[in-house]
Order: structure tokens, then sequence, then C-alpha cells
């Protein structure tokens, strides 16, 4: 590593969609988003399952934090609850500014609420494995 280059920081976080908020939204969430990261050079998976949100975002610990901070402060997601974070060896999306995709498994996302730290990001390893990240 370069004495210039800033270590890796990760988020792990879930989150519900406002009750007020259309389903709409979400794609909204994600196309704006996906600017803004690029931007910001920061990666990360959004998986949303219809009513919950399951996001890992890395970057740089400063905006990840910045970023994770507007998250919160946007009124189209309720109860967030932050599983995981730390500093990160190696980008695990470095294809994606934000991935996006969805889930069907309605249990999947709430089940990871209960969860933190490793467990948290194991169960979110778990969780990619069943997804089509290629398309």
């Amino acid at each position: 590593m370069t004495p210039t280059s800033t270590p890796l920081y990760e988020i792990l976080y879930v989150s519900t969609l406002a009750p007020d908020a259309p389903l709409s939204v979400v794609g909204d969430i994600a196309a704006k988003a996906r600017l803004a990261n690029a931007e910001r050079a920061i990666t990360g998976l959004l998986v949303f399952d219809g009513m919950r949100f399951c996001q890992q975002l890395e970057g740089g610990q400063k905006q990840v934090l910045a970023l994770l901070e507007r998250i919160r402060q946007d009124s189209r997601h309720i109860n967030l609850q932050v599983l995981h974070h730390g500093e990160l060896a190696a980008r695990r999306f470095k294809r994606f500014s934000l991935g996006y995709c969805l889930v069907e498994d309605d249990d999947v996302l709430e089940r990871m609420e209960s969860l933190d730290g490793q467990a948290a990001l194991d169960a979110f390893a778990g969780l990619l494995s069943g997804l089509d990240l290629d398309s």
C-alpha cells in the first residue's frame, strides 16, 4: 500500500422502506446512488426484498461514514441498523458503484436484522451465493 492510499472501510446495514414510500422510489434510490457512489469511489451491493434493504458499502472510511449518515437522514428508510463496520482488506464489489438485486425470500433479510459482526457478514456472504450478480 502506498502512503497516499486510504484503507478500505465497509459497512453492512439493514433498513426498512418507509411505510409512506412507494416501491417506485427503490429504483430511484439505486439510480442516483450509482452516480453519487462512482464520484466518491464507493462500491457495494443493495439487496431489497420488497420491504427491507440490506446494503454493503465499501470505500474510504470518511466517504462511507458520510454516506451512511445521508442514508440515516433519508426519510425513505426507517429502522436503519448497522450490522457490521470495519476495515476491509479488498473490495467485494469493485465492478459495482452500486449493485442492486431483489430477493424473493421475505424472511432472509428479516433474519439478518438479528445478527451482527462476523455472523452478519457470513449471512450476507451466504445470501450472495444465491444471487445472480452478473446481470
